[in-house]
């Protein structure tokens, strides 16, 4: 920090925030100023500093877009600094609504609507960034972008057989119907953008002085593809949505939210993208974040991750999957 010229003095404060389980991200005082600290998990995974690098690079790419995100500071790629790749961002003055919505926030069903309007434009933001003006031309490749993901997250899920314990796909409904639902009715083309890809309530901050966004956060998944992805994902995990609610990332009070037919309509007007073909958007989202879950569920079978966790993914995978056949019919 003192080299790259950032105010100097003692660390001080520090405070873990908390989020998702797969990285750190701390809150310090330096100099009178307040940083935010990411980095990987104590125990690296092997793409741990790959994603940091990339997350950096994401929200320096962001820096003069309209595009709710944390300001870059500064990153360090350099691992042998602190052991891993790193970066420092601005704090965030805002909530999650996952973790419970403020006076304001809670006591006003029109608040609570312009929120979900607010989350949707974010999206929207998103989409209309030009990636190669801003320099992210390499960061993804877009070609065949959607006819790989059927076959990636189905090898995906059948990897999970490695897990000892795991009772396999069979308890996901669907699987081969949703499969084949995506292979016959995939999009023909696509306009190339930036994708989040965790589009969720989870993922972003509101303001706490009103509905609007404060930043979208946690971009380790985001490559260059179809942002229709992340419409798909914000549906495939908002409430209300039948046949039934996810187990996870209940908002509490909900009334006042947007229905999901009004989505869809605000990010076609704010995007100008194609929206026609939203609903094999959604089942392709509830389909990869059901197999992602599920991963969880595999580990926990074979004593890698806590098992409360796996069974309550597990039951979210399994909602997720009933979502999609009830939107297929």
């Amino acid at each position: 920090m003192d080299g790259e010229g950032l105010a100097r003095g003692p660390i001080e404060a520090v405070t873990p925030l908390t989020g998702g389980t797969q990285n750190q991200v701390l809150r310090f005082s330096k100099g009178g100023c307040d940083f935010v600290l990411r980095c990987p998990p104590p125990t690296p995974r092997p793409e741990s500093n790959a994603t940091m690098r990339r997350e950096a690079r994401v929200l320096a790419a962001l820096a003069e877009t309209d595009v709710p995100h944390p300001r870059l500071i500064a990153a360090c790629s350099d691992e042998s600094v602190l052991g891993v790749a790193c970066y420092l961002m601005d704090p965030i003055d805002g909530f999650n609504p996952v973790n419970g919505l403020p006076p304001l926030h809670a006591a006003d069903p029109a608040v609570r609507r312009a929120m979900g309007l607010a989350f949707v434009d974010g999206a929207a933001a998103l989409s209309r960034v030009d990636h190669l003006a801003v320099g992210l031309g390499d960061f993804g490749k877009p070609e065949n972008f959607l006819e790989r993901q059927t076959a990636r997250w189905r090898s995906q899920l059948e990897g999970y057989a490695k897990h000892d314990g795991w009772p396999g796909p069979g308890e996901l409904p669907g699987v081969d119907t949703i499969a084949d639902y995506l292979e016959a009715n995939r999009p023909a083309d696509f306009q190339p953008g930036i994708i989040h890809g965790d589009y969720l309530l989870g993922n972003v901050m509101f303001r706490n002085d009103g509905p609007g966004l404060a930043a979208i956060i946690d971009w380790e998944l985001a490559t260059i593809g179809d942002p229709l992805i992340d419409l798909g994902w914000l549906l495939a995990t908002w409430r209300g949505v039948p046949p039934e609610d996810l187990p996870v990332l209940a908002v509490e009070p909900w009334d006042g939210f947007p229905v999901p037919e009004e989505l869809v309509a605000r990010y076609a007007e704010k995007s100008g993208r194609d929206v026609s073909a939203i609903d094999w958007y959604f089942v392709l989202a509830c389909y990869k974040l059901g197999i992602i879950l599920e991963g969880t569920f595999a580990r926990a079978c074979a004593g890698r991750d806590p098992m409360d966790q796996g069974g309550r993914l597990h039951q979210t995978a399994i909602t997720l999957f009933r979502r999609a056949l009830h939107r297929i019919g």
